[in-house]
């Protein structure tokens, strides 16, 4: 029996602090959560791997170095780790505690949803005389990496959670940091329009949060703001590229009002806040200490809603990339990329490393 979205993931929200680091001789802000963060991510993982055979652990369990832990993509296609399909009820319960682990209550219902609409399009396709067969929510899987010999929680470990339209990536290098990104999201349909689940909106505030600024701004703000009239097929980066752009495009917050600014921040909030409390916090105050102002917005494609378009959100600590060209403007890619510790790198680090001989 397939499970549900059901909306009523619990997740604790635990509060954060910030620390300085000393690294190399540079003073490094980074967010040391609470133990309970930490511990709570590596206790659902760890009970994941007790309830599976030998033979699920074996396809589950990966070493921390292993390539498939970086090697993301949002499309429909063959993947590692553990499917849902395979997985009994017990396991299935597991291993969605490991999804909210790592999530807000909402982020875990958006990702649900996002599951559920492969239901959705194999209804679409089949009312089309096609087969909808690959179109599966049991295809989703679920893989946990440790450093050898080692449980989750002890050394650099993580988990992704994974498959079409969803990859949610965590990667633990040390107890005070854990890295979130790559997080990308997709709907299709963005917005659903026949049968029992008409009207849902998967992605919605991503939508029409940034809508509403880019009808807020004035002439010559929206001048800066249109990087193109056409929209892009796609997000620029996709699975394979650095979380890196050659400079930032658009319109600068420092242009704007303090009701835009709100609005802004408005909207980094909701790619923040799919995260659980203490995880959200670290990118939001990092986005804070290297400077709002430093951000800057860029749109291109149609403003009305139905008209193919994209936007950036380009900071110096995130990148967040949203496209709806496909399908006639009702197929959402978006995306949060950090440009400082995805997938636990830390280039700060590796340079220092580097400049010493270590």
């Amino acid at each position: 029996m397939r499970q549900r979205a059901n909306g009523t993931a619990m997740v604790s929200v635990m509060s954060a602090c910030v620390a300085a680091m000393l690294v190399g001789g540079a003073i490094m802000l980074a967010l040391v959560p609470r133990a309970s963060t930490g511990a709570q991510m590596a206790g659902a993982a760890s009970a994941w791997l007790k309830s599976l055979s030998p033979e699920l652990r074996a396809k589950g369990l990966f070493d921390f170095n292993d390539a498939w832990r970086t090697d993301w993509h949002f499309i429909p296609r063959e993947r590692k780790g553990v499917p849902l399909g395979e997985m009994n009820e017990a396991q299935r319960i597991a291993a969605r505690n490991v999804l909210r682990s790592g999530l807000s209550a909402h982020g875990y219902l958006k990702a649900e949803q996002i599951i559920e609409l492969e239901l959705v399009l194999r209804e679409m396709e089949q009312r089309a005389g096609q087969s909808g067969a690959w179109r599966d929510p049991e295809k989703y899987t679920l893989s946990i990496f440790a450093s050898a010999g080692k449980a989750p929680g002890e050394g650099a470990w993580g988990w992704k959670f994974e498959g079409h339209h969803l990859s949610i990536n965590f990667s633990s290098m040390s107890e005070e940091r854990i890295a979130t990104a790559p997080m990308f999201l997709g709907a299709n349909p963005a917005e659903v329009r026949t049968g029992a689940r008409a009207g849902l909106r998967v992605l919605s505030a991503e939508e029409d949060l940034a809508r509403e600024l880019m009808k807020s701004l004035d002439e010559a703000q929206r001048k800066a703001a249109m990087i193109a009239v056409d929209a892009p097929a796609d997000i620029l980066l996709v699975p394979g590229r650095e979380p890196k752009l050659d400079k930032p495009e658009g319109l600068p917050v420092s242009r704007m009002s303090d009701d835009q600014k709100r609005m802004l921040w408005r909207l980094v909030e909701v790619y923040a806040n799919n995260l659980t409390g203490d995880l959200a916090n670290w990118q939001l105050e990092r986005v804070k200490r290297a400077g709002i102002d430093a951000i800057v917005f860029a749109w291109a494609g149609g403003v009305e809603k139905g008209q193919k378009h994209y936007y950036r959100i380009h900071g110096p600590t995130f990148i967040v990339e949203y496209d709806n060209t496909q399908n006639d403007a009702n197929h959402i890619h978006c995306a949060w990329r950090d440009t400082e510790h995805e997938f636990g790198n830390d280039p700060l680090r590796e340079h220092v490393k580097e400049g010493h001989g270590k």
